[in-house]
């Protein structure tokens, strides 16, 4: 399920062609993942990578996500509890 909420989050990127012929690319839908690259290929690559690790650290911090088409990560996501030791 993670990786076609990754899929529906990229196909809502935006990308533009920058002055200088680099590409920026974004996703609206998670404030905070932006991506450089000097080719489109190379900006989409990177642009997952991003949203990759934007998805960890929400998981990661119990933050809610946002909902990609019809996949709601939020639901039944397992809040992380701190180890304790037993005895």
């Amino acid at each position: 399920m993670l990786t076609e909420y990754i899929n529906k989050a990229m196909s809502k990127a935006v990308y533009d062609k920058l002055e200088d012929g680099s590409y920026c690319g974004k996703i609206a839908e998670c404030p905070g993942t932006i991506a450089f690259a000097e080719t489109l290929y190379h900006c989409q690559n990177e642009l997952r990578a991003v949203l990759e690790g934007w998805l960890l650290v929400k998981i990661r911090h119990g933050d809610h996500l946002p909902i990609m088409d019809d996949i709601d990560l939020n639901k039944g996501m397992p809040a992380l509890k701190e180890a304790t030791a037993h005895g």
